[in-house]
């Protein structure tokens, strides 16, 4: 008992003494029949005037990050979530890739971009969906360093977006990258199903070890910090039934971010920046299927990315979410969205 007890103030004090840090979820699900299923919930303290679109191949982008910016054209079409319409917080590309950016208050970034190219961190995860299928194809790209990530101020405040990201595609691979002490750290295995915010991933590795040992059946924990989130996602993504039915699968995805996210208007009055899930989104691979849902809404709804024109040269399409994103669709939205100027992705000023 003294072991257990002792056990239990570690992973509380290690938890707790984390910064704050807006509190999001990613959760991967490897099912029978190679289903492969993403979910993630995004946290924020305020609206972050979230809206979908859709985003052909071939268009031309640069990093935004002042001159010797990298240039690419985009070889996939996706269907993104943006963040003030300004950045891609969250998408599906077309070959079944998944892009999640969550926070993480200990990235540093590179102080110094030596002779890399600069990508900013608002195109960070359209980076990735334009220009790989795979997790593996991304990693292999990702380890010759191709850009120098440049952050800038949140808009309207005074603090820097520090991010992390993670991947998966339609095999069920994963990956997760950050920014540890200026250099890139990159965590790749199919086994890398959960991230969630602070601390650094092999600090939440070890938390949830410590939590693995105990049982989920047991007890777990139940609060809206990072790290008792991690082990709740970890275990529950595991221990809920391998459907053949795809949509039992996706009914128990839904489940399990509905667990870990925070409820409406709860906050943490010494870690104001923990907040209330204002939406989620799932992503089923092999179906090719883009989910949300609004925390202020009743419907559930989803883009068919089957049924997407993704080629060169067709249009960008919007789905306006409305303030709070209360605009109510229902089933396949698709129909619903708009033809539109794509939006402009936030640059860093350099």
């Amino acid at each position: 008992m003294k072991a257990f007890a002792y056990a239990v103030l570690l992973a509380t004090a290690v938890g707790g003494a984390v910064a704050p840090a807006s509190a999001c979820t990613r959760v991967v699900y490897l099912g029978e029949n190679q289903d492969v299923i993403t979910a993630r919930s995004m946290d924020w303290q305020s609206d972050i005037a979230t809206n979908l679109w859709v985003l052909p191949r071939g268009i031309a982008r640069n990093g935004q990050a002042g001159r010797d910016s990298i240039h690419w054209k985009a070889k996939y079409g996706s269907v993104v979530a943006s963040g003030f319409d300004i950045s891609t917080t969250d998408g599906l590309n077309e070959a079944g890739l998944s892009a999640n950016l969550l926070w993480l208050v200990e990235s540093e970034y590179p102080a110094q971009r030596g002779r890399k190219p600069g990508l900013a961190i608002s195109l960070w995860a359209q980076y990735m969906l334009d220009n790989f299928a795979t997790v593996a194809e991304a990693v292999a790209a990702l380890e010759r360093e191709p850009y120098a990530l440049v952050t800038d101020d949140l808009p309207g405040e005074s603090r820097q977006a520090t991010l992390h990201l993670a991947l998966s595609d339609a095999s069920g691979d994963s990956a997760i990258v950050e920014y540890i002490g200026g250099k890139q750290v990159i965590h790749h295995d199919r086994a890398y199903q959960v991230m969630t915010n602070s601390p650094v991933f092999n600090q939440q590795l070890a938390l949830n070890t410590y939590w693995q040992q105990i049982g989920g059946t047991v007890m777990l924990p139940g609060t809206n910090r990072s790290a008792d989130r991690f082990a709740r996602a970890s275990f529950y993504i595991n221990a809920i039934p391998k459907s053949e039915d795809p949509v039992v699968a996706l009914a128990s995805v839904f489940s399990v971010i509905r667990n870990v996210s925070v409820p409406y208007g709860i906050t943490t009055p010494d870690q104001p920046n923990i907040s209330s899930t204002r939406w989620r989104t799932v992503a089923d691979h092999k179906r090719r299927l883009y989910f949300f849902e609004s925390a202020l809404t009743p419907n559930t709804f989803w883009v068919d990315l089957n049924k997407v024109d993704f080629a060169v040269g067709a249009q960008v399409l919007k789905l306006d979410l409305g303030r709070d994103q209360r605009n109510v669709f229902a089933g396949d939205a698709l129909g619903q969205f708009q033809p539109s100027a794509p939006f402009a992705f936030l640059g860093t000023g350099d």
